[in-house]
């Protein structure tokens, strides 16, 4: 499924937003797991990576994008892109109590549904700035400058060890525990979404991915395709084409937003 958007902008000399948006299956999986969403009129982007037994991962997933959109889609859309980021802090940490809450409640009423849970990465762009809110090993990354820099670090096990120093880089390649997320929506009463805020410059390149694209193509690699001189949606598509060529193990997603100033309006 590819979705792409009309630049969003906030006013004279703003930052406008550009948005392109692809998930696949991969060549291993039968169904798609993952969901994606964005609003280039708020500039908001959505992205969860499903788990779970039956269809448990993507109703998991399907349920955290709708309830975001939903709430804080709302609020968003009356609070204005300028509104404070404390206040928009607030705002997604309670979307997202809300989303936890109804996954977990979803599960324990339908037994085929038990244990369901999804990961989640966001931004909301705005004219200044970047919030960016993650929960489990699903990435956000930035592109300025020739330099690619992952602006999310991963709740996962791996992640744990790689900072305890108990494990090497290239071991972590090969680890068993490469998908065990400590942290996920709908697994337990309460969770926290990490939020960080970024400053924003025209040309900058976001990437927000499952892990079916960061597992299945290196960062080297990541920055070579994302500097590549195409289109958005050309870009999306050649990213998950690379990682369906390196295995696709996994469903992929990924969700591209490209900042530009804004041209002033013509006076009259």
């Amino acid at each position: 499924m590819a979705i792409t958007g009309a630049p969003a902008s906030s006013g004279t000399g703003a930052l406008a937003w550009d948005f392109a948006a692809l998930t696949d299956p991969g060549r291993v999986r039968a169904n798609n797991e993952d969901t994606i969403a964005f609003d280039a009129s708020l500039g908001l982007v959505l992205l969860a990576d499903g788990m779970g037994g039956y269809n448990g991962g993507e109703v998991a997933s399907g349920m955290a994008i709708a309830l975001l959109q939903a709430s804080f889609g709302r609020w968003l859309a009356h609070a204005g892109p300028m509104v404070h980021a404390r206040a928009l802090r607030r705002a997604l940490q309670a979307g997202t109590d809300e989303a936890n809450s109804a996954i977990l409640e979803a599960g324990v009423a339908n037994v085929q549904l038990q244990g369901m849970g999804t990961t989640l990465v966001l931004a909301a762009f705005g004219p200044q700035r970047a919030i960016v809110g993650h929960i489990g090993d699903s990435r956000c990354y930035r592109l300025r400058n020739r330099k690619l820099e992952l602006l999310t670090r991963d709740h996962s096990l791996l992640q744990e060890q790689l900072d305890a120093g108990a494990i090497t880089p290239e071991q972590a390649l090969q680890s068993p525990h490469r998908n065990l997320v400590t942290r996920a929506l709908g697994i337990e009463r309460q969770v926290n979404l990490e939020m960080h805020e970024h400053d924003v410059q025209a040309g900058d390149l976001f990437l927000l991915c499952s892990d079916g694209l960061s597992e299945m193509v290196s960062d080297a690699q990541l920055f070579t395709l994302l500097l590549q001189d195409i289109g958005l949606s050309e870009k999306a598509t050649l990213l998950v084409a690379t990682a369906n060529e390196n295995g696709g193990r996994d469903n992929i997603s990924v969700v591209l937003a490209r900042a530009a100033r804004s041209e002033a309006p013509a006076s009259s």
